[in-house]
């Protein structure tokens, strides 16, 4: 497809973040650390008062834990510089990381609905106040990981660890509501229930995901970006005739690259048309890995 300089008037404004993913790594990793602590104390609690939804939330947390070990592992990988083997770094570590995260809480919400399923049919007593009073702490714990990721949002990697967080506030959440309820009311079906309905909950985030990082690893257009938009834009600056051969995809979890051939009206001006470019892409779409070949309407120039 060609992108003509008669397609200007179409002007999209988009702001996207791109800070550095890799600094993701130490909030990762004390994340980590943080919840495989608590999933072990969650997992004694959970045996000792009977309740499914705390020891559901304590393996779950523990998963979670290596999960974001996991999120870790790429997010150092993603620091490591290019080399002859990999010339664009191993960024993309951070999107297979994601998708292994984004399989694995599929798996752990098929398990734990089934033994909720399980618990439905034969319920067991549950120390309710108890079982309330170890989910609020774990319900707290969570929270503040939450909150130790919050500023690598953008970042896929970092996304897909929040959600194995978001799964346990939302765990802790049902746990601490059924501890409660069963504490009033003595009817201990509501555990499983509960544990039943977030299953539903994060199975939508998760396969929502799933898709995203597939598409990212397959090169296809990251979410939100229109090549159509791009392309018209690139060929809105002055000097570009036409945009031809442009291909957007995903980098790592947050870089996008672009490269495309620009067709321009005198290659003496290309230096300036160039830097007008990047700034164009870089403010209104987020990407700075850029590869631009210019060319004239009679002759190319191979320059990147």
């Amino acid at each position: 497809m060609r992108w003509r300089s008669c397609v200007a008037e179409h002007h999209h404004h988009h702001e996207h973040a791109h800070a550095e993913p890799t600094r993701a790594g130490a909030p990762l990793l004390v994340a980590a650390l943080a919840t495989i602590a608590f999933a072990i104390v969650e997992a004694a609690g959970g045996w000792w008062t009977g309740s499914l939804a705390l020891l559901s939330d304590a393996g779950h947390m523990l998963t979670d834990g290596a999960a974001l070990g996991l999120g870790a592992l790429a997010a150092w990988m993603a620091r490591r510089p290019p080399s002859e083997r990999h010339s664009y770094g191993l960024g993309r570590a951070e999107v297979v990381a994601a998708l292994i995260n984004a399989a694995a809480m599929l798996v752990i919400i098929a398990a734990l609905a089934y033994e909720a399923i399980v618990r439905l049919r034969a319920p067991a007593p549950v120390a309710g106040a108890m079982a309330a009073l170890i989910a609020a702490f774990g319900l707290a714990v969570n929270l503040w990981v939450m909150r130790r990721l919050a500023p690598h949002q953008h970042d896929m990697n970092t996304r897909a660890a929040r959600l194995h967080v978001l799964g346990d506030v939302l765990g802790s959440i049902a746990a601490l509501a059924a501890g409660a309820f069963i504490a009033a009311t003595g009817w201990t079906r509501i555990d499983p229930i509960a544990s039943l309905v977030i299953c539903a909950l994060i199975a939508l985030s998760s396969v929502r995901l799933l898709r995203e990082s597939v598409h990212a690893l397959m090169e296809g257009v990251p979410s939100g970006m229109s090549v159509e938009a791009i392309g018209g834009e690139m060929a809105g600056v002055e000097g570009v005739l036409s945009v031809h051969d442009l291909h957007v995809w995903t980098l790592s979890g947050s870089r996008t690259a672009l490269s495309a051939h620009v067709v321009v009206r005198s290659l003496g001006q290309w230096e300036r048309t160039r830097v007008e470019l990047q700034r164009r892409l870089h403010e209104r779409f987020g990407i700075d890995h850029v590869t631009l070949q210019p060319e004239t309407a009679t002759r190319p120039l191979v320059r990147h």
